[in-house]
């Protein structure tokens, strides 16, 4: 990492072994996004690397990306759908952040960042990390449902649901922004994936709407650039998913959004039907039915462990939209 063209790089892209090793040797204090493939890497907090990059320097604080699946050292980390960032300093994990949780991020980054400053400067001990989510993670969930604790667990305020965010805030610029405000409305983001939909996944995807006269307008315009597709859920307050993400994008119609809740996600963002800027699921059983169609290889079974009082996200999930769609998200196709 020492060389002009990757310190000029915001993240380098660790893509073999000697690139891994070569990160370890790095002086100070490297974040790494571990990411998997069919999502990519976490875009909404590349805006906070680059302000903390130029605040900080590049002398101390460096930022990397690695495909969970071509590095056999990140073996564990494959098939899991929450952002992952791996804070590595004097070759030595130090710490872990889970999600796309930007003041989180800070916080840690600036917090070992000092303390690795204090090794470097005072010859002070280094406070080495395993991540323990790894080893224990199957055992805490196997202890869980043995000690019957699927009711607390599961309840009807911790679910999963859909939110798009369409082209047209997309193409406006806009998508960092609608994410920070869905972070600071209390959601976590499973996942984050910008897609170009197509006629057919968009046809199907609001047959419910078939009959309409707007119906062909609104397939065009979702297939006419990028949309970023996010998976979310709620590990705080008592309101259901669903009906808290209904709340913050607000009425249809971008100018009735304007009059009735003018904070609301539409009316700050859309500008006229079809363009209001964001999508959610209606009720629980839309939400399955479009996180199936879109996502088809996501296994709610297997998403990462934990969220509020230590329960399992994954169990909370995999509950929730039950066996039957699991096995439509495994059968599905594109």
């Amino acid at each position: 990492m020492g060389s002009k063209k990757k310190e000029i790089a915001l993240q380098v892209n660790i893509s073999t072994q000697e690139l891994w090793e070569e990160m370890l040797t790095s002086k100070g204090l490297t974040v790494v996004d571990v990411y998997q493939r069919w999502c990519g890497p976490c875009k909404p907090v590349v805006s906070l690397f680059q302000k903390m990059r130029i605040e900080i320097g590049l002398d101390l604080l460096h930022f990397a990306l690695a495909e969970a699946d071509c590095l056999d050292v990140l073996e564990k980390y494959r098939g899991r759908c929450e952002p992952t960032f791996l804070f590595y300093a004097g070759g030595e994990l130090v710490a872990v952040v889970r999600g796309a949780n930007a003041p989180l991020l800070q916080k840690t980054i600036l917090d070992q960042l000092e303390a690795e400053k204090k090794v470097l400067s005072e010859g002070r001990e280094r406070k080495v990390i395993k991540d323990e989510a790894l080893s224990d993670e199957d055992e805490r969930f196997s202890h869980q449902k043995d000690e019957g604790e699927e009711e607390d667990v599961v309840s009807s305020e911790k679910s999963c649901t859909l939110a798009i965010i369409k082209p047209d805030a997309v193409a406006h610029g806009k998508t960092d922004e609608i994410i920070m405000k869905i972070q600071e409305a209390g959601f976590d983001i499973l996942t984050n994936e910008q897609r170009t939909m197509t006629k057919a996944e968009m046809r199907l995807f609001y047959q419910h709407r078939a009959g309409e006269e707007a119906f062909e307008k609104l397939v065009h315009h979702m297939c006419s650039g990028p949309s970023h597709l996010l998976i979310l859920t709620r590990t705080e307050g008592t309101e259901d998913v669903v009906t808290a993400w209904q709340t913050l994008m607000g009425p249809c119609d971008p100018d009735v959004a304007r009059r009735d809740q003018p904070d609301s996600l539409r009316a700050q963002y859309g500008t006229e039907m079809p363009f209001n800027a964001v999508h959610g699921s209606r009720d629980r059983e839309d939400a399955s039915r479009e996180l199936a169609l879109l996502f088809p290889s996501f296994k709610f079974s297997d998403q990462v462990p934990e969220v509020a009082q230590g329960k399992s996200l994954r169990w909370i999930c995999r509950t929730f939209f039950s066996f039957t769609v699991i096995d439509a998200v495994s059968r599905s196709t594109r």
